[in-house]
């Protein structure tokens, strides 16, 4: 299938490593330009070297966005360099896992409002876009615990309020062709991320997680971001407001 990204403009937050990087990696191959932000400006560096090697248009930058007005700042000035935004991915996270202070405190700031206000500060560039091409998507990263809780966590909660608030902004934004949807990936395996790292020290976490999946493994990177590419793409111009789950099974509810 051609996905039509091709010289598509996209802004990803998170962009360095996980799934955000994946994400930017698949798009890239798919002749997207690239402009992505992370914390570690050494990681932001090294990817786009990388993305460049590879022939890919990229730039970006190293910021915090829990500081809204550093992310603001940074799309418009990546929005001026790409010469507008036809896609947003938001991928941001605190990992607060837990339910201490500091996890609700992160989680607020990164998970949900660093979303929140990537989606404000893209849309004037996606709705213009849009009105252009006929298309414009913004997706949003969430996690497959916004269906599951064994215990109180800040990291699920602020992702389920996520993914409504996706549907709401799609519901908004569809008569101006601005698709928004969320992708709710699952265990996914990378090694320097949470499941490599809880089977090198946390063999006991990793095996009860790995057999509560019907597949039997642990997802990829490139499992989710493909989906996520889908569902950026004029491929899916008639899917917003949607959840996707890319979880091998791993969650149990009924979507309907």
């Amino acid at each position: 299938m051609e996905l039509g990204l091709k010289g598509k403009r996209v802004l990803i937050t998170g962009g360095t490593r996980g799934i955000g990087r994946a994400i930017a990696d698949t798009l890239a191959e798919e002749g997207a330009s690239i402009a992505l932000c992370a914390r570690n400006a050494r990681q932001v560096e090294e990817t786009l070297a990388q993305l460049r090697i590879r022939g890919a248009t990229a730039l970006g930058e190293a910021l915090d966005i829990a500081d809204r007005d550093a992310l603001k700042g940074w799309i418009a000035r990546a929005a001026e360099k790409l010469g507008g935004i036809d896609i947003v991915v938001a991928n941001p996270s605190a990992f607060g896992i837990g339910a201490t202070e500091a996890d609700w405190q992160g989680g607020y700031a990164v998970d949900l409002m660093g979303s929140v206000h990537t989606l404000e500060a893209a849309m004037p560039h996606l709705e213009k876009a849009a009105a252009t091409s006929g298309d414009a998507a913004a997706l949003i990263v969430t996690s497959a615990l916004v269906a599951e809780a064994d215990a109180e966590s800040a990291y699920g909660a602020y992702k389920a309020a996520l993914v409504h608030y996706a549907k709401g902004a799609s519901r908004r934004l569809a008569p101006k062709k601005v698709r928004v949807n969320a992708i709710s990936p699952g265990t996914i395996y990378f090694e320097d991320g949470f499941w490599g790292n809880a089977k090198r020290h946390m063999p006991a976490v990793y095996d009860t997680f790995l057999k509560r999946n019907p597949m039997g493994r642990m997802g990829t990177g490139a499992e989710v971001a493909g989906m996520a590419a889908f569902l950026c793409a004029h491929a899916a111009s008639f899917i917003t407001g949607a959840n996707i789950m890319v979880d091998g099974g791993f969650t149990s509810r009924v979507n309907y």
